[in-house]
């Protein structure tokens, strides 16, 4: 059966793993996931993340968790835009996610990107999910 919603599955496995303490936990593979994890290791939510591949033509993400003195770095992390109601925002009326100390995902015609790089580059687009 296909999953309707790849990108929330993910965000919940991130969620779970950090709830429960693991140090790592594995995502299918795909494009949107892999730039959606870019965005949170360059804005420093996660450690790392690698796509290996899990069986032969089956690819698969393994995203290190990070935490800091014992909490997860990922206090908040939630799905705005979904299948069933798809969230688009201009720059300008983006707003900002706990004042400023978290970020919005973007999905912009220049690719995906926080809302801080989305306000350099002028672009708007689906507003994907919040984390803080």
């Amino acid at each position: 059966m296909s999953m309707s919603d790849p990108l929330g599955d993910m965000l919940t496995r991130i969620r779970n793993g950090q709830m429960a303490k693991k140090s790592s936990v594995v995502a299918p593979s795909s494009k949107l996931r892999a730039n959606v994890l870019d965005v949170l290791k360059r804005e420093g939510f996660i450690r790392s993340f690698e796509e290996y591949e899990d069986r032969p033509g089956i690819r698969a993400l393994k995203i290190e968790l990070k935490y800091h003195e014992g909490a997860p770095a990922i206090q908040e992390i939630s799905r705005v835009s979904r299948p069933g109601r798809r969230v688009y925002s201009k720059i300008k009326d983006l707003s900002k996610v706990y004042n400023g100390l978290g970020i919005s995902i973007i999905s912009t015609p220049r690719g995906v990107m926080s809302d801080a790089e989305a306000r350099v580059a002028n672009v708007g687009g689906e507003v994907l999910c919040q984390v803080f």
